[in-house]
């Protein structure tokens, strides 16, 4: 696949989707992990406790395979890599208290803020320490108890994120508490472009989720696109919880129920009455993708059970109709389809960027 041919219309009215090789292609994957998902703004998975100040884990497991580490340095957190300046050794294997950062292989030395300390059997060496051997340290930021590390994105988080930062500035994100009781881990074979683009539309809701059909009003389901996000909302039937918005606000006197925003390339932070359902969609081939689900729960709101089923019931009726999806792009039959100019601007808008990126 010659990535400089890839287009899509600007004009949703005139635009065809890419080809569905896009799907299938083994280069396209790989030039997908290396544009897109290497150079943009993901989801700390782990969950910090009070007992340690360094937690090591992988970036993008099965797809990107970073490691790297997260370290609260006197209250000020830090996330840096977890690779030996000196031969590439794993640094941490395990979350602890640490006072200094060794190497298990050659006893290199760093201190707590990954810059170089200590060497044994190095004098005599010529222009060392340089800054070289200090840990690389990569961009974090918060949303609340969620953090985000980039390790090369050309967009500060802001940018990605502002329009969700500014829309929801009355929302207490500070104030959630993750359950990992109502959070779960899907794993699906699709691939996941295909699993965003399902999410990107709510086109399907009347014909896939019946439930979430009930609770919604369709006809007022409305989708709005910004430079690296988009959002879909979500308008509450009679009788069906919705959020009290602050005067001012521009959906003031509306019912929401729910605020659906999607952050370039593959995080979904789902905002409720009750707290947050972030999705988390991590590549693991061209045909498999592991959906992490984790659920924050505000103040005053119990770990109701009902709240998971929810959210899985949608998950199972979206895994069932995205799996044959991915076999049908498969079909000899079918090349590329068009958008709905009113229903799949999420689409067009994820589409877009895609292209994009792969083009840079």
């Amino acid at each position: 696949m010659n990535l400089l041919d890839l287009y899509i219309d600007p004009d949703i009215k005139r635009a065809s989707t890419l080809p569905s090789s896009i799907y299938t292609d083994a280069d396209f994957y790989k030039e997908t992990l290396e544009k897109i998902f290497a150079t943009s703004w993901q989801v700390i998975e782990i969950d910090p406790d009070q007992k340690s100040n360094i937690f090591p884990f992988i970036l993008l497991d099965g797809s990107l395979d970073e490691p790297l580490i997260l370290v609260n340095a006197d209250g000020q957190w830090k996330c840096m890599s977890n690779v030996c300046t000196h031969r590439g050794n794993i640094l941490v294997t395990e979350a602890g208290k640490y006072s200094n950062i060794i190497c298990g292989y050659h006893g290199k030395c760093f201190d707590i803020n990954g810059h170089y300390k200590s060497m044994p059997a190095f004098e005599g060496a010529v222009d060392f320490p340089s800054t070289k051997d200090n840990l690389p340290e990569l961009e974090l930021e918060h949303l609340g108890p969620m953090q985000f590390a980039s390790i090369a994105s050309d967009e500060d988080f802001k940018t990605i994120a502002g329009p969700m930062l500014e829309r929801m500035s009355w929302f207490p994100f500070s104030e959630l508490t993750l359950s990992p009781e109502l959070s779960n881990t899907y794993v699906v074979d699709v691939n996941w472009a295909l699993y965003c683009e399902n999410y990107l539309e709510g086109f399907h809701i009347p014909f896939v989720h019946e439930q979430l059909n009930k609770a919604l009003k369709f006809s007022e389901y409305t989708t709005e696109v910004f430079d690296y996000c988009n959002l879909q909302v979500g308008v509450a039937r009679e009788g069906e919880p919705f959020f009290q918005l602050p005067e001012g606000h521009v959906d003031h006197g509306k019912k929401i129920m729910a605020y659906y925003w999607w952050l370039f390339p593959n995080t979904m932070i789902n905002i409720y009455t009750w707290g947050v359902s972030l999705n988390i969609v991590k590549p693991k081939g061209i045909g498999k993708t592991e959906i992490v689900f984790k659920t924050y729960l505000l103040p005053g709101i119990e770990k109701d059970q009902a709240i998971s089923d929810d959210l899985k019931n949608t998950e199972m009726e979206d895994e069932q109709i995205v799996s044959n999806v991915q076999i049908g792009v498969k079909s000899r039959f079918y090349t590329q389809g068009r958008f709905s100019p009113r229903m799949e601007k999420g689409v067009h808008h994820f589409q877009q960027l895609l292209v994009k990126y792969l083009q840079q």
